[in-house]
């Protein structure tokens, strides 16, 4: 006889919601909501195996390493996104933390059927990014087993890549190929299988939680401040100055004068303010600290 599969919690039927096409616009919104209230709780449930994860992926920054997410539909756009989130807000280079999607670019805003199921193309995309030991790879996927993440998980183990591996499905987490597995259980969606609700919610709140709390290991963050953004529109420049002047305690016309001569790097200006040195210097002084604005203005 054959073994049942095990129906994957992502693909149960949401006893609350059964009969939501009945229900008026009130009532369903509030259906929703009151669904939406259990995910903060599930993800709490995972920080041990974030912080974990946190651990692996500062460690293979500090030897140069990268980060990788793989995923296909809702979860693969939410990596991307996520990956490209970083540089504008940490000012790191794109290639810090890169987002892969079964059926590339295309699927970023269409539908590519089927390409979650190519295994090959999981395994092309670790090769094709020369992904090795210095790297990590987080597969994403709700339901634990889209094919494409499994098979990319696998070739980056075998090069020897940290991985980690963010699934809402209780019934995947025994045979995933990865380090570390987070996963939050939010329960069986309100729309059957709509892992672009409660799972996608959760996934976002996991990858914020990973390269937020990286970056601010990474001496990216003083206090909360974002004082490595690059400021790449008029928001970002007004915060900027707002930064240097709150920590510097100089009105704004001085303030927009030392961020010029640091070349608008908010580190660098706060350095040559507090070591009334150059920008040159202040930069050398960061490099020696790590890049830790803390170390470089408290030593």
């Amino acid at each position: 006889m054959k073994k049942q599969r095990l129906l994957p919690t992502t693909e149960k039927r949401n006893r609350k919601s059964k009969n939501i096409d009945i229900l008026s616009t009130l009532q369903i919104v509030k259906l929703i909501n009151s669904e939406d209230m259990l995910i903060a709780p599930a993800v709490g449930k995972e920080y041990k195996q974030i912080a974990a994860a946190v651990d692996m992926i500062v460690e293979r920054f500090k030897r140069n390493g990268r980060l990788f997410y793989v995923g296909a539909g809702t979860s693969g756009r939410l990596g991307v996104l996520d990956a490209s989130e970083c540089p504008p807000t940490f000012g790191v280079s794109p290639l810090l933390v890169q987002g892969i999607i079964a059926g590339g670019k295309r699927a970023l805003v269409r539908a590519v059927e089927g390409a979650e199921d190519k295994i090959n193309d999981g395994i092309k995309a670790i090769r094709k990014h020369k992904i090795s030991a210095k790297d990590v790879v987080v597969g994403i996927a709700a339901c634990g087993l889209t094919p494409f993440v499994r098979a990319a998980l696998k070739e980056a183990k075998k090069k020897g890549t940290g991985t980690i591996f963010i699934t809402c499905a209780p019934e995947a987490v025994k045979g995933i190929p990865a380090q570390i597995v987070i996963n939050p259980v939010v329960g069986p969606e309100v729309i059957t299988g709509s892992t672009r609700m409660k799972a996608g919610t959760a996934t976002k709140l996991v990858l914020n939680l990973l390269t937020t709390t990286a970056m601010i290991k990474m001496g990216k963050v003083y206090g909360n401040l974002m004082v490595d953004l690059k400021a790449t529109n008029n928001k970002l420049k007004d915060r900027s100055v707002r930064i240097v002047s709150e920590m510097t305690g100089l009105p704004r016309k001085k303030t927009e004068k030392l961020l010029k001569n640091a070349n608008e790097k908010v580190k660098t200006a706060i350095v040559m303010h507090f070591r009334n040195v150059d920008s040159q210097k202040a930069i050398k002084i960061l490099n020696t600290c790590g890049q830790s604005l803390r170390k470089a203005i408290e030593k």
